[in-house]
């Protein structure tokens, strides 16, 4: 067998589905393996490309294979899917990785080390918390409300309902005990946030990158860590608009015969890093309609065109840039020049 540049492996959770070419373009290897075959048959392999698609434990096997000495990259899955032929199937899909790979205007997702991936692990295990707790509290409420209780919004607001849920007789005993459960629960859960937003603000003074971000107003500690841990080279983005577009926060494009169709933000990416840009930005927006801040030319500007909510994903937009803008050129965030428009936002 003629040694193959170029491998595309198809994963799945025990069958591994190999292909690869030659220098030539001639398929060498069209071979299927068990997943305690796969170091193995990679370990007496000479130096090759190797290719993933970036799903789920992809940065685990590359860096496994990258120990052996393979040159790894990781190929976005609805960019691999272009190139597959009809009648789907896992040789099919290898042979479709392998043929994506070769492109040269194909991008690939950087590995993560392990550290990173433990970094963003704790950041998605927050996400989930927080919503646990907000589906929660929206339950206690609506229950609530069948019985009559309402309340204000806010999390502060549900240890006086659920109070007032326990004192009321009219409520049936059942009811009432399954309201303290679910006030438990909601304890239990506020408890393990505590502890896990503990530990992000520990990776988060522990990161350099991470403290300069959070001077970015509207971002913080948090959005910091998400930021971080979420964008491995942020050089391989040619600009903060790429940087703002991968995140999805720029319009569709919707563009043909040189008339431009520019639509709704395309919400393409990472959904939890996006969400946290734009609740950052919509506290920004709030602390300057409130008079508690001294906001910039351009967001008062923004403000007196636009509704708060676009103009939060314009401002979200904004902060993306001037990220990307830190991220890679090492420089601090500094505020913008009072009187100079967003070109000069100081990165």
């Amino acid at each position: 067998m003629e040694h193959p540049t170029r491998i595309f492996i198809d994963t799945s959770k025990s069958v591994f589905q190999l292909h690869g070419v030659d220098a030539g373009e001639r398929v060498v290897v069209r071979r299927r393996l068990q997943r305690s075959q796969v170091l193995a048959y990679f370990a007496k392999l000479e130096p090759t490309v190797v290719g993933l698609e970036a799903c789920g434990g992809s940065h685990h096997w590359a860096r496994a294979l990258e120990r052996l000495g393979h040159e790894v990259r990781l190929a976005p899955a609805q960019y691999v899917k272009a190139y597959l032929k009809r009648n789907k199937n896992d040789g099919r899909d290898a042979e479709a990785g392998c043929e994506a790979m070769s492109r040269p205007t194909m991008r690939f997702v950087p590995v993560k080390s392990a550290e990173r991936q433990a970094g963003q692990m704790l950041a998605q295990v927050r996400q989930r918390l927080v919503r646990d707790r907000t589906r929660l509290s929206n339950e206690i409420r609506g229950y609530a409300a069948e019985f009559g209780l309402v309340s204000a919004r806010g999390l502060d607001k549900l240890a006086p309902l659920l109070a007032r849920i326990a004192a009321d007789a009219g409520v049936p005993e059942l009811a009432r005990s399954l309201f303290a459960e679910m006030g438990e629960a909601l304890t239990a859960l506020e408890d393990q946030i505590e502890r896990i937003e503990r530990r992000l603000l520990a990776w988060h003074r522990q990161d350099e990158v991470s403290r300069r971000l959070a001077a970015i107003p509207g971002v913080g500690p948090i959005g910091a860590v998400m930021l971080t841990v979420k964008t491995v080279e942020p050089g391989l983005f040619r600009s903060g608009r790429d940087f703002a577009a991968w995140i999805g926060l720029t319009p569709k494009d919707h563009s043909t015969a040189g008339k431009q169709r520019l639509g709704v933000i395309t919400r393409a990416g990472d959904e939890d890093l996006r969400a946290v840009l734009v609740s950052g930005a919509m506290a920004v927006i709030q602390h300057a309609r409130a008079g508690r801040s001294k906001p910039s030319p351009w967001l008062i500007e923004l403000l007196r065109r636009k509704q708060p909510k676009p103009a939060a994903v314009a401002l979200a937009n904004k902060t993306a840039r001037i990220a990307w803008k830190l991220m890679t050129s090492g420089q601090a965030y500094r505020a913008e020049p009072v009187g100079q428009g967003p070109a000069s936002a100081a990165a």
